[in-house]
């Protein structure tokens, strides 16, 4: 079950904030995919850099950058959801 799916179970309990509406659950789900397609990058670019370690070559630094690059995206969409999270909690 997603957890927009989820959200709207619990929509139908009054106690809940309003903040706790569709678009709030539509913002996490947003978040959930691109969180796990910067994981599936992470790890490829990690499979990818170990590919290249061996060999001292622009494809090493390359390979690195993007690494760096996809851990930096990595961060920012953790942090999003973690923001996500209290804000619910």
């Amino acid at each position: 079950m997603s957890a927009a799916q989820e959200g709207l179970n619990t929509l139908e309990d009054p106690q809940l904030p309003r903040w706790l509406g569709d678009p709030f659950w539509a913002r996490l789900n947003s978040i959930e995919a691109a969180h796990q397609r910067i994981q599936s990058l992470h790890e490829t670019e990690r499979r990818n850099l170990e590919a290249v370690q061996r060999l001292r070559s622009p494809e090493l630094h390359e390979a690195w950058r993007r690494y760096c690059d996809v851990i930096a995206e990595l961060d920012r969409t953790t942090a999003e959801l973690e923001a996500l999270r209290t804000q619910a909690g």
